[in-house]
């Protein structure tokens, strides 16, 4: 195998590549963006063309919306507006209260609950949701694609991806021409690790033909497949017509963070901060933007704004991942003690997420790698590669058994992580920097010098606290000698 890279290169033939998007949606977002306004012009015409006079102002979100279009919102469609999400729960709850026995409003109910919990952060909500979703389910029976949508909803929430396989694949059996139940079902298999599966199931779902509503969400599931598969310009095409094509604020805060999240990936750090301001501007409980916006910050140096931003966002939703941010600049900023604080609080968000169902294994087990105890991590995270093997627990699980002083045994883990060939197409700094690491250890240093390598030149802020090991240990490897043969 040719190691002049550390990310593989794959031995089957990839899928073919997407075709180009529309430059006209991402000129008007470019400009929108520039002048510090994105919003209600952003709107999706016939035929690509925009007339000269100003769109009007997007709907205001599921309230405003026919309740046949609620259940596509609150299950996976559209991102909708938190206090819109609340009204439509209220509305939802006197209904069933007064008929018990309709099935489909049990179904909105308990979508509407898992998307509430996703946006606010409060996985209080799960429990509420299965019981509706279960209630309409026992009223109407096992062909409810409305329930079967909500429940796999709920299991992604949870991170529970091979409940969230079986009833996507229900409901997508019993409907296959809907688009809604190809989304989820690509990211519950996605987080088992299947990639072949979920890239056909992409296929499948950019075959049908969706209407304006919906054709932003569609391009926002292409754009995190095209991510995964190492095609960053076209995941950001994808992102940026999504957003343009919004109907709602809410809905395009979520794709404009999503495009925050991609430049932050690619280390271009005025193109994040620009993105994740802008979503804040549209929708303040925009849930990925907040923490998006301190990370970019304490790379640019700005440490007092990232360090409030940071603090700002845990205090709203006390995320268990933000938390881990959060002390680990802390302790690249030698503030052991309050990293520590960072560290109680994760412990007691994760305690409130497990209550309501959610798998939270993944954090714990990278928490414990290098703030605990790295055998625990260990056996977290085989727990967690047994049952769902995706790339993300295959960087964890390999990262937790160096940390243990299991190199030999680490090195495949970090490889399935990186390499196209094993399954991983994302390009990670973190990834490639765990992987270098490793095989520095295992003194393979032509491809730790290169892993390392790739790690800066992806991202070179991509953690306060690793970055300057990453450089560190370049400057102890130091160049390669010439006759260093390849090691595969």
């Amino acid at each position: 195998m040719d190691n002049r890279q550390c990310v593989g290169t794959s031995l089957v033939p990839e899928p073919p590549a997407p075709r180009r998007s529309r430059r006209v949606l991402r000129r008007v977002l470019v400009a929108a963006l520039a002048g510090g306004v994105v919003g209600s012009a952003l709107v999706l015409l016939p035929e690509e063309r925009r007339p000269h006079r100003p769109a009007p102002p997007p709907a205001a979100g599921p309230p405003a919306q026919p309740r046949a279009q609620a259940l596509t919102t609150v299950t996976y469609g559209v991102p909708a507006a938190l206090p819109g999400l609340t009204a439509l729960i209220g509305r939802e709850e006197q209904r069933v209260r007064a008929q018990p026995r309709d099935a489909r409003a049990w179904a909105v109910l308990g979508s509407a609950y898992v998307a509430r919990g996703r946006r606010a952060g409060d996985a209080a909500d799960y429990p509420r949701a299965e019981r509706a979703l279960r209630t309409s389910l026992d009223v109407r029976g096992t062909r409810n694609t409305e329930a079967l949508d909500g429940l796999t909803a709920l299991a992604l929430a949870r991170r529970d991806f091979p409940t969230a396989k079986r009833y996507g694949e229900q409901a997508l059996k019993a409907t296959p021409k809907r688009w809604s139940a190809y989304p989820p079902l690509i990211d519950a298999y996605h987080g088992l690790g299947d990639y072949t599966k979920a890239r056909a199931t992409l296929d499948k779902l950019m075959e049908l033909r969706t209407g304006p509503a919906e054709r932003p969400a569609v391009m926002a599931r292409a754009a995190a497949v095209y991510r995964d598969r190492g095609w960053r310009e076209d995941a950001v095409a994808q992102l940026t017509d999504a957003a343009a094509a919004a109907r709602t604020p809410a809905e395009q805060a979520a794709w404009l963070a999503g495009l925050g999240q991609l430049a932050w990936e690619r280390g271009d750090l005025p193109d994040a901060l620009r993105h994740f301001e802008a979503a804040l501007r549209l929708d303040p409980d925009q849930r990925a933007a907040p923490a998006g916006r301190a990370r970019t910050l304490a790379a640019l140096g700005r440490t007092a704004q990232a360090l409030a931003a940071y603090r700002a966002a845990v205090a709203k939703r006390p995320d268990p991942e933000v938390l881990l941010e959060l002390g680990e600049l802390y302790e690249s900023l030698e503030q052991r003690g309050v990293a520590e604080e960072q560290y109680a609080r994760l412990k007691a968000a994760v305690r409130q997420s497990v209550a309501g169902g959610v798998d939270e294994e993944l954090v714990i087990g990278r928490y414990e790698a290098d703030h605990g105890d790295p055998w625990d991590a260990v056996e977290r995270l085989e727990e967690e590669w047994r049952r769902q093997p995706g790339i993300e627990v295959a960087d964890a699980l390999g990262w937790a058994l160096h940390r243990a002083g299991e190199d030999q045994r680490a090195l495949p883990y970090a490889t399935a992580a990186t390499d196209k060939a094993k399954g991983g197409g994302v390009r990670s700094a973190l990834y490639a920097f765990h992987r270098g690491v490793i095989e520095a250890e295992l003194e393979r240093y032509g491809p730790a010098r290169r892993c390392l390598e790739e790690a800066l030149r992806i991202n070179p802020y991509f953690s306060p606290l690793w970055v300057p090991v990453a450089r560190d240990a370049l400057r102890t490897l130091g160049e390669p000698p010439a006759d260093e043969p390849p090691e595969s």
